[in-house]
């Protein structure tokens, strides 16, 4: 409950001003398939996410439990047995846009992101996520792609499935940002 209250009173923190942009509906997908077996795919359409411009930060917070499959049997198995969602509510991450200056903000930009990643009460550190910046009508429009090892955050695929469940999960996602 302390570390959602510290989270909490984080993105607000960094959430004044004016030269924030914010979103509460972004979207984070990943893909943990293999080929010739089942989808294993989740969508969560309500991630927070805040971007300062004064300094390139920014943060993001995920509800673990809003990440939605095609099969529900295949959800809960997520939130029970892998992602322990209980015990691990959130995921957070909080970077970076390397090399980051006010003109970035002008048309569509190729950029990089630092930062780290919190879930299943592992963090960690991701350097040069590549990510496409547009800023467009008043808006930041955010897109990108990383790969992430599921055993790296302390998740054990069991052999039963292992066959079925890839180690390496590919992580997408889609924010528009309006200005604070």
């Amino acid at each position: 409950m302390k570390r959602i209250l510290l989270a909490i009173l984080f993105l607000s923190a960094i959430s004044f001003g004016q030269n924030k942009f914010i979103t509460k509906t972004g979207s984070l997908n990943f893909e943990a398939s293999v080929p010739s077996f089942e989808e294993v795919a989740a969508k969560n359409s309500s991630v927070t996410v805040i971007i300062n411009t004064e300094n390139g930060e920014i943060a993001a917070l995920a509800l673990v439990k809003a990440f939605r499959f095609k099969n529900a049997l295949m959800e809960e198995h997520f939130n029970e047995n892998y992602a322990e969602s209980d015990k691990f509510p959130k995921a957070t991450f909080k970077g970076k846009f390397l090399n980051f200056s006010k003109e970035k903000l002008r048309g569509t930009n190729n950029l990089f992101i630092e930062g780290e990643l919190e879930f299943h009460g592992v963090k960690k550190h991701f350097n040069k996520i590549p990510v496409s910046l547009e800023y467009k009508n008043n808006s930041i429009i955010l897109l990108g792609k990383f790969s992430a090892l599921a055993s790296d955050f302390g998740i054990k695929i069991p052999k039963i499935v292992e066959s079925k469940v890839t180690d390496e999960v590919k992580v997408a996602f889609n924010f528009e940002l309006l200005k604070k």
